[in-house]
């Protein structure tokens, strides 16, 4: 189990170096995927199955989905759309795919061996939803304010003005 941890750490670093220097929005957004899953992977192998969930649905899911609209609001014109049928190319797959196949082999791996290595308390969503909306509201309302001004921000920077913004 040590060594599935570790493989997982090591692949959630070497996407996040690799979404950092990665030059293109789309493959950025990939490796951060890619990276998310790899720590959830970690979270379950630590005993938090719960909180690998949360980090899958929430993370890899609901906020990758805000980060590709805000990619396809910015429209950046016919250079990124030229650019953009470079993701069509086999070799633009290869590095997230190659990453995510050593995730599902060590998530098949791990749902062989049964349950978690490590004891589990049982927390359901009763109890993080009371943690949540308790004593942690304002880190969560400040959290959905920051998240609304990037989508504004992104509605802003995206949004035609008119024919003087074609040229």
């Amino acid at each position: 189990m040590a060594m599935v941890f570790y493989i997982a750490g090591a692949i959630a670093a070497i996407a996040t170096v690799l979404m950092i220097a990665s030059l293109r929005p789309v493959h950025a957004l990939l490796y951060l995927i890619v990276s998310l899953l790899a720590v959830a992977v970690v979270f379950y192998t630590l005993g938090a199955p719960f909180v690998a969930v949360l980090e899958i649905i929430i993370y890899a899911g609901a906020i990758m989905v805000l980060f590709v609209f805000v990619v396809m609001l910015l429209n950046l014109g016919s250079r990124t759309a030229r650019s953009e049928q470079a993701l069509l190319a086999p070799s633009a797959w290869i590095g997230p795919s190659i990453l995510a196949a050593i995730l599902l082999v060590e998530f098949f791996y791990l749902m062989t061996q049964g349950a978690p290595p490590a004891p589990v308390t049982t927390i359901d969503a009763q109890e993080v939803s009371i943690a949540l909306y308790g004593p942690y509201l304002i880190a969560v309302e400040l959290a959905s304010m920051l998240l609304l001004g990037g989508l504004v921000a992104a509605y802003h920077l995206g949004r035609r003005r008119g024919p003087e913004a074609e040229a």
